[in-house]
């Protein structure tokens, strides 16, 4: 399972994914590419628009309403690993109050990636949102 963008960027995004993830290509052709690692398996697909095999649908990706959150156990050496590789930081490396320690970045296609540690919440912050069973 994985996530299919749809973008005229498909190349600069293989390439972002392997120079900043360390991803492999799984596969590659004129129209998609499938990216991932031995770990994980496949992680993230890029397709071009024009594509013939096309499901009816897919647009080209617009930048908004997808997150992909990529976990990692030291979101502080992923953030300096990426800046060394040369990639922008867009969310600045933060404590969330929620138990995320998380930067933020966009790949060529727009699409929306939070680097995610699990830290320990602030205390009481999850209280409000659990059900009490009534």
């Amino acid at each position: 399972r994985y996530p299919i963008v749809v973008t005229d960027h498909k190349v600069a995004c293989r390439d972002f994914w392997q120079r900043h993830f360390g991803l492999d290509v799984l596969f590659d052709s004129d129209w998609f590419v499938l990216l991932g690692n031995e770990q994980q398996g496949s992680v993230v697909a890029f397709m071009s628009p024009d594509h013939p095999s096309a499901p009816p649908g897919p647009e080209c990706f617009g930048g908004q309403g997808v997150c992909l959150e990529i976990e990692v156990q030291d979101a502080r050496q992923a953030m300096a690993d990426f800046q060394a590789s040369g990639g922008e930081v867009a969310y600045p490396l933060s404590d969330e109050p929620f138990g995320q320690r998380r930067f933020g970045l966009r790949d060529p296609s727009g699409l929306w990636v939070d680097v995610v540690e699990q830290i320990e919440p602030q205390t009481g912050y999850w209280d409000r949102y659990m059900q009490t069973g009534d």
